[in-house]
């Protein structure tokens, strides 16, 4: 299965050692992750080594080419708002939201609130809740 897996690279990256252990996670389990650059420490700064347009073409060719997205929110920004909008607006793909349950105030209620059909919100405490998760929704 081909994931775009979601995670700020502008915002607040304190959920990063998650974030490699859900990609690491899943491509144990076979898993393609599109965008697995995200959870390297230099991922702003290959971000910024291209053009802006250039990283919108490639993260929507991303988007229309995976099966699933999952993203870690608790950091939210506005990027993964948008990713995440986009795919459930635009397409019958499922779309699954982790965060951190003491983050859960600081979150934007257009993501905690999200009542999509499509969409699975995901609050977590411990990492055996986000794999309980995945195995749930098909991508274990």
């Amino acid at each position: 299965m081909k994931i775009y897996f979601g995670f700020t690279v502008a915002g607040d990256r304190s959920t990063l050692a998650t974030a490699r252990r859900i990609v690491q996670f899943l491509e144990s389990m076979g898993h393609e992750v599109l965008t697995r650059h995200l959870v390297n420490d230099n991922a702003a700064l290959l971000d910024r080594s291209v053009t802006p347009q250039m990283v919108y073409e490639r993260d929507m060719n991303w988007l229309f080419a995976c099966d699933l997205f999952i993203a870690e929110v608790s950091g939210s920004s506005f990027g993964l708002g948008y990713e995440a909008g986009f795919l459930l607006g635009s397409s019958a793909r499922r779309a699954v939201l982790f965060y951190r349950r003491d983050a859960t105030d600081r979150i934007s209620l257009l993501i905690t609130g999200n009542t999509h059909p499509n969409c699975t919100l995901a609050p977590y405490s411990a990492f055996e809740e986000i794999e309980t998760v995945l195995q749930r929704v098909g991508t274990a």
